[in-house]
């Protein structure tokens, strides 16, 4: 499957509003990694889930798979971030926190998620459409 998705890849709740915000907000950054994005919903996405060792109807976390390696909760925001450079990458600081305070503050806003807009999220943009696997 990797093989024909390329090794920089972004799965993600396309039914979450923050989730597709974060998606587009990548496609229209990200000009080195040249990641691909998958809807965590599409039969690519859920076998990515499971290939990950996650519940493929559980979508409380992103997957950024960069360079091959896979990556979630606040590791995955925090690789994304470095992969887009520039100011982006002092996001990546998250990285310096304690992993069980990270994901537990990751876990806190994928809980939370809906409550700003399930099934609300506006078109994706050309950056993104252009990108989308599935």
């Amino acid at each position: 499957m990797s093989e024909t998705l390329g090794e920089n890849l972004i799965i993600f709740d396309a039914e979450c509003i923050i989730c597709s915000g974060f998606a587009r907000f990548m496609a229209e950054r990200d000009r080195k990694a040249g990641f691909r994005f998958v809807s965590a919903q599409s039969a690519t996405g859920r076998a990515l889930y499971e290939k990950h060792g996650l519940d493929p109807d559980d979508w409380d976390t992103n997957i950024v798979i960069l360079d091959g390696k896979a990556y979630t909760k606040m590791a995955s925001f925090a690789a994304a971030m470095r992969s887009i450079g520039g100011p982006w990458a002092l996001l990546a600081i998250v990285d310096l926190l304690p992993k069980s305070l990270a994901n537990w503050l990751y876990d806190r806003i994928a809980r939370n998620r809906y409550t700003f807009g399930k099934r609300s999220c506006p078109l994706p943009s050309k950056d993104l459409k252009n990108r989308l696997v599935e």
